[in-house]
This record gives C-alpha cells, sequence and structure tokens, in this order.
C-alpha cells in the first residue's frame, strides 16, 4: 500500500472497524465470489490490509487450497491475523508487490483489493504479478472509480479542502481515487505482460451508522490522519466534526448513506 508510516498507531484499527464496514465489505465479498478458488489451488492476495478480503476469501476456500495473505505494512498485518479465523490454509507475509519474492508460477491465482493505487511503479508491480502468476491464472484487482463517482469521499475532500486552502491534503484525489481512467489501467496490465484484461464498473451502497462514523473513517483510518499532524493538527476531534457536519448535512446523519462505484479488473 501507500508509506508504512501512514499505517500505524491507531490508524489500521479505526481502518478496519470504521472504513471496512463502510466501503470495503461489498467489494471483498463481489472479490472472493469473482476469485472463485478451485480445489489445489495456491491464492496469493496483494496489499490486504487489515484482512478484510482475506476474510472473504477464507469462507469459500476449498480444503487443499492455500491462501498467502500479503502487505507491505506490518501493522495491517497484525490486525488481520486476529480479524481472519485462525486457519491452516492461510499464511500471512510482509512483501512489496513490487519485489515479490516468489519463485516463477507460484501462484494460480492473485486478489487485489484497493491496493495497486498506492503502488509506486505499477507497471513493475504488474509484471511482478504476472511473473509468480502460473499459466492460465487470473489476476483479479479492483480500484476506486473517481471521486466524481464517489460522492462521500468527494464531500470529505471537498471540505477538506476548503479548511486547508494553503497547503490542501491531497491523498483522496491523488491515491485512491486518482487511478480510475480505463485505458490506463489497461495499458499498465499489458506492460505488465498480461494478454487479456477485462474491465467492469461495479457499484454498491456507501453506508456508515452515522455521519460522525463516517467522518472519524476518514479522518482517523486513513492517511489524512498523519497528513492533519504534518499541518500542526495534534487533534483531529474539531476537523472530524467539521466534516461530520458536512457529511450529515448532505447524506443523513444516522445512517449516513450514498453510493460508490469501482472497477473491477480481470487480467490474465
Amino acid at each position: 500500500m501507500s508509506s508504512p508510516v501512514a499505517f500505524t498507531g491507531s490508524v489500521p484499527r479505526t481502518y478496519h472497524t470504521y472504513l471496512g464496514p463502510m466501503i470495503f465489505d461489498d467489494y471483498a465479498h463481489d472479490m472472493a465470489r469473482r476469485l472463485a478458488v478451485r480445489e489445489g489451488e495456491r491464492v496469493l492476495e496483494l496489499a490486504c490490509g487489515t484482512g478484510i478480503v482475506t476474510r472473504e476469501i477464507v469462507k469459500t476456500l476449498p480444503k487443499s487450497a492455500k491462501l498467502l495473505a500479503t502487505d507491505l505494512n506490518q501493522a495491517m498485518l497484525d490486525v488481520a491475523k486476529v480479524e481472519v479465523a485462525d486457519d491452516y490454509r492461510v499464511t500471512y507475509q510482509a512483501v512489496d508487490a513490487c519485489e515479490l519474492p516468489f519463485g516463477d508460477g507460484s501462484f494460480e491465482a492473485i486478489a487485489c483489493q484497493y491496493g495497486v493505487m498506492f503502488f509506486p511503479d505499477k507497471v513493475k508491480a504488474m509484471a511482478a504479478a504476472k511473473r509468480v502468476l502460473a499459466p492460465g491464472g487470473r489476476y483479479i484487482f479492483n480500484v476506486w472509480d473517481s471521486l466524481e463517482h464517489n460522492p462521500i469521499p468527494r464531500a470529505v475532500h471537498e471540505t477538506l479542502a476548503a479548511m486547508f486552502p494553503v497547503n490542501p491534503i491531497p491523498f483522496l484525489a491523488k491515491t485512491p481515487y486518482g487511478y480510475s481512467d480505463r485505458a490506463e489501467i489497461e495499458r499498465v496490465v499489458q506492460a505488465g505482460g498480461f494478454g487479456k484484461c477485462m474491465t467492469e464498473t461495479v457499484g454498491f451502497p456507501c453506508t456508515a451508522p452515522t455521519a460522525q462514523d463516517a467522518a472519524k473513517a476518514w479522518c482517523e483510518g486513513t492517511p489524512i490522519l498523519a497528513a492533519l499532524a504534518e499541518r500542526g493538527v495534534s487533534d483531529p476531534t474539531p476537523v472530524r466534526q467539521a466534516v461530520a457536519k458536512v457529511l450529515g448535512e448532505k447524506f443523513g446523519e444516522r445512517p449516513c448513506k450514498s453510493t460508490m462505484r469501482a472497477v473491477v479488473v480481470t487480467a490474465g
């Protein structure tokens, strides 16, 4: 994912508790369904974070299949190990997706939920995935569509921009919601050595129990928390409250609800 520093301290647990149910769970279920792991297959998960997809894959994993869940950030993996039920078929490893330390053809399937946007060299990461994928294997990953199609994070981004006009926080627009151009995605997939690239737009409801929960998810469960500290904000509470006020006005106080959209890619 991004710099490990941005996903340490309280961030991984807040990310899992508040952001997971709001924006990740539905796509995790969709990812596991698409992956459709078969008996005997070896599966690699890249950028597994706190194990939200890992947990869904395990539910459908045949007895003879194996899953290796990896992430650059050990703090995120530590949460995943707690949140995913202990299972002999699942192992964890801190891994850089651009430098996969596995032999050629080691896996029949690769999954990556919302990690590709964070890879600093996307072609290199794609080529690494292609190398460790067995002939005939499949790589399924998803990326967020632009902020235009994801109203709640767009409102968070705009609120923060208004609060910090001199030194804005670009994280949401630049990274998680900044890599959705289908032509560019296809170019990277092909440059990485894949011959097949299918893209599909997928949407789900985006719901938090309260506007306060939604604001906490974004302001304290992402690298925005570190960005606030860099701008001299030692206590994120006033910023979170300002974001919650906007979200409540736009999307409801209880629940706070809108839509979200992503691009799901199957490469082979």
